[in-house]
């Protein structure tokens, strides 16, 4: 089995127009696949994250640290969680991903895990 990244991306005003009901059956779907992934034994972590408006971005230059607020880049879909799962392939993975409530209006990133950090390359 290898590890995928799955990178959660979601438009924060989609998710703020969400009534409390339409929140509440969309976290309930998103813990019952956790649950599933975990007795699948493909799920490793999972977390959400709070929202971009909470978060800095660091960057050092001509040894220089320069820290903004929020996400570096302006898109419309913002990282809202992760999840970390097993898989016999990309192709298995990509399955997996697809399966998460929040791409439906969202996008799911799904990226290999590198075992340690190549020498013969950089990416």
């Amino acid at each position: 089995m290898k590890k995928y990244l799955c990178l959660a991306y979601e438009e924060q005003k989609i998710l703020d127009e969400l009534s409390s009901d339409e929140w509440t059956a969309l976290r309930a779907e998103t813990l019952a696949y956790v649950a599933v992934l975990e007795k699948m034994g493909r799920l490793v972590r999972t977390n959400a994250l709070q929202s971009a408006r909470t978060a800095k971005t660091v960057r050092v230059r001509g040894g220089e640290r320069s820290v903004l607020d929020g996400p570096y880049a302006e898109t419309k879909e913002q990282l809202g969680g992760f999840f970390l799962i097993e898989a016999k392939d990309l192709d298995e993975a990509v399955e997996l991903a697809s399966r998460w409530p929040s791409a439906r209006f969202g996008s799911i990133e799904v990226r290999p895990i590198e075992d340690a950090l190549r020498e013969d390359r950089r990416y």
